[in-house]
């Protein structure tokens, strides 16, 4: 079983005991905010400066502790103070130790758009994921075929959140784009094996529809990687690690802005 497995696995044992979402709450928050402000803070830079999407996360398998009880609030506004476009927030409890109060906590503090990252696999985490304030909410083709990855996507629009459909390989970027996905992210790394390779982008990058945005995802770490994954097509930047671990996270967003 591997660490993808393991994960899903244990998502769906801890969805069992979770209570019905709150629908009322999905909807009072959806008309709160902007509808669709994600893909529009992503499609605003397109052409000109790299829209980063900048993460916030306390851990993951591969890099074990990255912070521990991250201050969401100054690592948020340390990031817009850098010129993210928006903030990507891992919300999962047991692998990456995340939270969904995260969400609003970024979103108040920064004023910037927040994705939620967790491993979906029922409609319900969508639900409360808008609840807790999040603008987009990441789908893994990977876990997902596309009738679900379409279904959740129109959930989604419903509410005015955006959906980032994650790919790794050429079957998965089939699915999303089966599932007629306006945000594609391609991970770098192998959720299987969690080896990172930049190639990766650049192969399925030219293999992404045009009127789609581009995101590369994980193991970018210096302007440098922006430039080239620039070159294969990629509008917006997701990273992580290497600005979490950064003494000055906004100077460090800035050098890849």
């Amino acid at each position: 079983m591997t660490v993808l497995d393991q994960i899903v696995e244990r998502t769906r044992e801890r969805l069992r005991d979770e209570e019905k979402p709150d629908r009322r709450a999905a909807e009072e928050a959806s008309q709160a905010r902007v509808a669709h402000a994600f893909h529009d803070a992503l499609q605003r830079r397109t052409g000109f400066s790299p829209s980063i999407i900048a993460e916030i996360k306390s851990a993951s398998p591969s890099a074990g502790s990255i912070v521990h009880d991250p201050d969401v609030e100054s690592i948020a506004r340390d990031y817009a103070r850098g010129g993210a476009a928006a903030i990507s927030v891992v919300t999962e409890p047991e692998f990456f130790h995340g939270s969904r109060d995260w969400l609003a906590r970024a979103r108040g503090a920064s004023g910037l758009p927040v994705v939620m990252k967790d491993f979906v696999v029922e409609p319900s985490q969508l639900v409360r994921g808008i609840a807790a304030g999040a603008d987009a909410i990441l789908l893994l083709a990977s876990i997902l075929d596309v009738p679900r990855l379409r279904d959740y996507i129109a959930l989604l629009e419903a509410y005015g959140c955006d959906a980032l459909v994650e790919v790794h390989d050429e079957e998965e970027l089939e699915r999303a784009v089966s599932a007629s996905a306006r945000i594609i992210g391609v991970n770098n790394r192998d959720l299987k094996s969690f080896q990172v390779d930049l190639a990766t982008s650049e192969r399925l990058g030219a293999k992404i529809p045009a009127d789609a945005i581009r995101v590369a995802e994980s193991g970018i770490r210096v302007r440098a990687d922006v430039e080239r994954l620039r070159a294969a097509g990629f509008h917006a930047f997701l990273v992580g690690e290497s600005l979490l671990r950064q003494d000055d996270r906004a100077a460090a967003v800035q050098a890849l802005v």
